[in-house]
């Protein structure tokens, strides 16, 4: 029996489409790496990035957007939860960018940024209290 995708989707928070550009440390890692967010919601992303990253690592991840003639950003934790291999390819056929989707889930996050999030998707949801705040910055 084929499973229909509404059986499939069991997410707890609606995602939102967004197309952001993102900096990200592997906990206590030295190098900053960059990918994309693909898709956002209250409580994690879905991002893109061309390095191999086990499931399970904690990323510091920094979103940046524009707000009015600013660049600004919002800071997480977040917990990669699932991952997969992902291949974009030209109207040829051929490969241009290849790399990982990640599934993340927020593990912290300052109410500050936490109302950033909000604003960026519109002001579709309230957050409930399910994730520590920060006392500092990342």
């Amino acid at each position: 029996m084929e499973e229909s995708y509404s059986d499939r989707e069991k997410r707890s928070h609606p995602r939102f489409i967004i197309d952001l550009p993102l900096e990200y440390r592997v906990m206590d890692g030295p190098c900053p790496r960059g990918g994309i967010v693909i898709n956002a919601s209250e409580g994690g992303f879905l991002i893109e990035t061309t390095i191999d990253i086990p499931v399970g690592t904690e990323l510091n991840v920094s979103v940046l957007f524009s707000k009015g003639f600013e660049l600004s950003d919002f800071k997480v934790v977040a917990k990669i939860v699932w991952k997969e291999p992902y291949r974009r390819e030209d109207w040829k056929g051929a490969p241009f960018r290849e790399g990982y989707q990640y599934g993340l889930e927020f593990i912290q996050i300052s109410q500050e940024d936490r109302l950033k999030l909000n604003s960026l998707l519109g002001g579709q949801f309230e957050f409930e209290e399910t994730f520590p705040t920060l006392s500092c910055g990342l």
